[in-house]
């Protein structure tokens, strides 16, 4: 996640949009933990890398992980850790992966002129205890709709490791906002990212924002970027609780439903033989750290 000067452009935006009805602050960073077995752990899945990256996904196929492409742009071994109904993990080879063609490795998710969406394949498909969403119906996300974010990310950015557990928070949308391309803005329906509040932190890129509630969660969004608030102490800055930067997918469905359809047909032992256009990288296995 990263900080980028566009506070007060965000802000307008925040300030035009009426203020919704007070709720406490359960964040991603600050947060509530997702304990439900019947919740998002059937859904939202941990990424890491042979690098020691942490990122966030979420199962679109039993075999197939929606994220942001800044988390796999390197060219390291990749695996996805579940969680099963006992909250037990389970780590999973990712056999490939493929970046949107838009997007522009090497350049930091707030300036980045392309598209920040990957899909991962994963070496072996997951089972019914395992709950994908589709991502095809998600439509537009509209100023003022209520979402939800998830993610395995930090409480802070101080605190590296509260990262690996699965925690999720309550968001409002502020509207669209052009940076280096286009983007969601979505931030905690209290504060507004005048003082730190619910958000994104480090870990929970590639995470999902989501409209409904259980048992009916519509998956709009992937996280992309996050800003600090507006108000913070200026000898301990942080990039998070602030404003969160989402990748909304109702635009870009047909490249969702192609790209899942062309890694759908790649098995494990032939993944270098059967790469799909714009495949970023194939069969290289993430190890346990």
């Amino acid at each position: 996640m990263f900080a980028i000067p566009f506070r007060k452009a965000v802000l307008g935006a925040a300030l035009a949009l009426s203020p919704l009805g007070a709720l406490p602050a359960q964040a991603v960073i600050q947060g509530e933990v997702s304990r439900d077995p019947n919740g998002l752990r059937a859904s939202v899945v941990r990424i890491e890398s042979t690098q020691g990256e942490i990122c966030s996904g979420t199962l679109i196929a039993p075999d197939l992980v929606l994220t942001a492409a800044h988390c796999v742009m390197h060219r390291a071994g990749y695996s996805v850790v579940v969680v099963d109904r006992n909250f037990r993990q389970r780590r999973i080879s990712a056999l490939a992966a493929s970046m949107h063609p838009d997007f522009v490795p090497g350049t930091t998710p707030e300036d980045q002129p392309g598209v920040d969406l990957a899909m991962i394949k994963l070496a072996q498909p997951l089972g019914p205890d395992f709950q994908p969403l589709d991502p095809r119906g998600a439509g537009s996300i509209a100023k003022g709709d209520a979402v939800d974010i998830a993610g395995f990310g930090v409480v802070a950015e101080n605190r590296r490791n509260t990262a690996r557990t699965l925690r999720q928070a309550h968001l409002v949308s502020i509207g669209s906002l052009q940076v280096a391309n286009r983007v969601t803005v979505v931030t905690d329906r209290r504060r507004f990212a005048e003082t730190v509040g619910a958000g994104a932190c480090l870990g929970d890129s590639g995470g999902p924002i989501l409209r409904g509630g259980p048992g009916g969660y519509q998956f709009v969004g992937v996280v992309s970027w996050s800003s600090g608030a507006m108000q913070q102490n200026t000898r301990h800055r942080t990039a998070c609780g602030g404003f969160t930067a989402v990748t909304p997918l109702g635009e870009h469905a047909s490249w969702i439903s192609a790209r899942a359809s062309e890694l759908s047909q790649v098995q494990a032992g032939e993944a270098a033989a059967r790469a799909p256009a714009r495949t970023d990288w194939m069969a290289r296995p993430g190890r346990r750290r």
